[in-house]
């Protein structure tokens, strides 16, 4: 089975990637990898964070990869913490939401919101592919809004907040199966999906 890195260290985000159906390439994480680096995101949108990441392990390793940059996007704050959100509270490298770091990115964004009517947000996610030398760009969304105080003990990041359009439950109290329903990774990979998949066909 062709094997694809994802370019990230954070776990969440490859067990969700894996639990996606119909994938036909070996997913595997930088760790999975041997590649025992952080990859900077320095610049203001999710689309060149996604591109720098996926280029850097390009560069490194020579094989097909993807990566991808997710912000919060709520609508009453012009689009914040968006393209900041691992680190809207200040810089630190985990983002587990029981961990101090998550809590305080939490905190900070319900203190901005209160007294807010318009709680309308949206997860945003820009997935960059490198297939063979050549860069591809993927957009997933949910649309959602935020509440005002945590609810459920699974997810991570914001998901205790973010209750996705049509849902009853927030991310953290789904599992993965009915967080997939919603999710704009899950969006994301379905794009992936279909164009690896539309890719392989061409190539036969």
């Amino acid at each position: 089975m062709h094997k694809l890195i994802f370019a990230t260290n954070n776990q969440h985000k490859v067990d969700e990637i894996k639990s996606i159906p119909g994938i036909n390439y070996e997913i595997i994480s930088l760790k999975e990898a041997g590649i025992n680096i952080d990859i900077p995101e320095p610049y203001n949108t999710l689309e060149e964070n996604a591109t720098e990441k996926s280029s850097v392990i390009y560069k490194l390793t020579g094989m097909d990869c993807f990566s991808e940059d997710t912000g919060l996007e709520v609508e009453a704050l012009n689009g914040e913490p968006g393209v900041k959100s691992s680190r809207y509270a200040g810089e630190g490298k985990s983002f587990v939401h029981k961990d101090s770091i998550g809590e305080k990115n939490i905190e900070k964004l319900l203190f901005k919101m209160q007294g807010i009517e318009n709680r309308n947000a949206q997860f945003r996610t820009v997935l960059s592919l490198m297939l063979n030398g050549t860069e591809y760009k993927f957009e997933g969304i949910c649309k959602g809004i935020i509440l005002a105080y945590n609810k459920g003990e699974g997810g991570f990041g914001y998901d205790p907040i973010f209750l996705p359009l049509g849902a009853q439950r927030t991310f953290a109290e789904m599992d993965m199966e009915e967080k997939n329903r919603f999710s704009h990774r899950k969006k994301v990979m379905d794009k992936l999906v279909d164009f690896l998949h539309n890719s392989t066909e061409k190539n036969k």
